[in-house]
């Protein structure tokens, strides 16, 4: 099945659905897309952290302070 066709069959199926089935349809759409955004969010720290683009808590405290001034 093409991505259209699967698409156009998931419409189908939401339009059929009840309130509760849409509900959780939702839930579980939603919670994929949170996923993939963290997933994202742990690569980018994890190539931060392999070229050294870290700093120590004493650092960021002093970093902090000086936002304040």
């Amino acid at each position: 099945m093409s991505t259209i066709e699967l698409k156009q069959e998931l419409h189908d199926i939401i339009n059929n659905g009840d309130d509760k089935f849409v509900q959780l349809f939702y839930d579980m759409a939603t919670s994929y897309f949170v996923q993939i955004k963290k997933d994202k969010m742990i690569a980018e720290s994890e190539k931060d952290i392999e070229s050294g683009n870290i700093y120590a808590q004493e650092e960021v405290k002093k970093m902090i302070a000086n936002w304040k001034e």
